[in-house]
């Protein structure tokens, strides 16, 4: 009963934190030890992370363990450089811009309790923690070269996620989990129109859509022990299909040249449905003495994004249907970690994830591109606690894309770049 009075106070914590996480569009940041060997975790999954990276390996634990932690996200502005469709419609929208979008500190929690009886072959915990999230913002939503697109976006969730793990025997062992996924999304933009430039810049109005949702799935592991030091592990989690029904939708600054259109609109309803991927990962894990060594292959089935439906209660506002198309995308994961005294761990890996967004449908809410991740880390036990950091460099390569619709006012012809850091703190502590 002691274990799931803790999970009880954690489960508050976290909640209440929830508000401030996004970052991305998947997150793999569920762990501090697993992202200093750049989650290349699938077979190695020894703490209590293993509930997301792969619950079979709860088996490998030993007693009570709850850990809880977070990631700190500095997502640095990307820079834009290019042409948009609006404000120099007299020129065609010929006019090279700039922007940079706002920078953001954002903050992924992650938290665990697990038991695994004294044999071994028994393990059972909850976990819960933020698998995707989408965070980008526009300086000014009157002036942003943007605007017209988006102004602001904010998807977050958070997956409470119990678990089982059998151990069938020393070569062997299986873990699955029901995944309780709620989510919330904030939408904002400011449409644009030529023929009301003698007002507000040619803005419509301001709009916000903001609602919430929750959706249901699941998660299967396995793990394999071949020899002493060669362990196989993959690791399966189903898709969401996250429905945010009757958001809040507000319209500001309604331009007087439209007179009386959308009088009364602000207060409405509006909908939407996000299709968010499974994921499945298979890697491998091998120990040379005091080093071992993990590689993975991190597959994300974006293709099930194939647009995002909007939906309003008035029909004065348009409901839309943005074609995205994302393809199914394959990340390699590289990591290792040195166990340099009993306690002290030293950890480092790098990560190929390339992007899933054509270059055909991406839009300024996900200016998106190939990048290389770079991590280190380290781990320190101190009796039954342990404590483990990690740092870790997100390089997003130049991409130029060329997708503008002058008709439409959507997409693009230019060129983004950026960055970001994180940093990972997680403690645990062994009953």
């Amino acid at each position: 009963m002691r274990g799931w009075k803790i999970v009880s106070v954690l489960l508050v914590l976290l909640l209440t934190a929830s508000t401030s996480f996004a970052a991305g569009f998947r997150l793999v940041e569920a762990g501090a030890k697993a992202m200093g060997m750049g989650f290349a975790f699938t077979a190695q999954a020894d703490d209590p992370s293993a509930i997301y990276f792969n619950p079979a390996g709860l088996t490998q634990l030993k007693g009570q363990n709850v850990m809880v932690g977070g990631t700190y996200v500095r997502l640095n502005g990307a820079e834009f450089n290019g042409t948009t469709p609006v404000d120099d419609y007299t020129t065609g929208f010929t006019t090279v811009k700039h922007e940079t979008q706002k920078s953001l500190d954002l903050f992924i929690p992650n938290a665990y309790y697990t038991n695994t009886t004294s044999d071994g072959y028994l393990s059972f915990g909850v976990g819960v923690f933020a698998p995707f999230g989408l965070g980008q913002e526009y300086d000014n939503k009157s002036t942003s070269i943007f605007r017209n697109q988006i102004t602001k976006i904010d998807l977050q969730t958070i997956v409470l996620n119990p678990t089982i793990a059998f151990k069938i025997n020393e070569f062997l062992s299986v873990g699955a989990g029901i995944d309780f996924m709620y989510g919330k999304a904030t939408l904002e933009k400011t449409p644009w129109n030529p023929a009301l430039a003698a007002y507000q810049h040619g803005n419509a109005f301001d709009l916000q859509l903001e609602g919430d949702g929750y959706a249901w799935g699941y998660n299967v592991g396995l793990l394999l022990k071949p020899t002493e030091n060669l362990k196989i592990g993959a690791n399966y989690r189903s898709p969401f299909t996250l429905e945010i029904k009757e958001g809040d939708v507000t319209l500001q600054n309604i331009n007087p040249g439209l007179g009386g259109t959308y009088a009364g609109v602000s207060g409405t309803k509006g909908n939407a449905t996000l299709n968010l991927p499974a994921t499945f990962a298979l890697g491998v894990s091998y120990v040379v003495g005091k080093l071992t060594l993990n590689a993975d292959a991190d597959w994300t089935f974006w293709s099930s994004y194939k647009s995002l439906p909007i939906t309003f209660e008035s029909t004065s506002l348009p409901d839309s249907n943005a074609d995205k198309s994302w393809k199914d995308v394959v990340a390699l994961r590289f990591g290792g970690e040195y166990r340099v005294t009993a306690p002290l761990s030293l950890r480092a890996g790098v990560v190929y994830d390339p992007s899933p967004v054509p270059a055909s449908t991406m839009g300024p809410e996900l200016p998106d591109a190939d990048r290389m991740n770079y991590m280190v880390g380290a781990g320190y036990k101190v009796g039954r606690w342990t404590i483990d950091v990690a740092g870790m460099y997100i390089d997003k390569k130049d991409r130029t894309v060329n997708n503008q619709n002058n008709t439409a006012l959507t997409g693009f012809n230019g060129t983004w770049s950026g960055d970001s850091w994180l940093a990972g703190l997680d403690i645990s502590y062994n009953f």
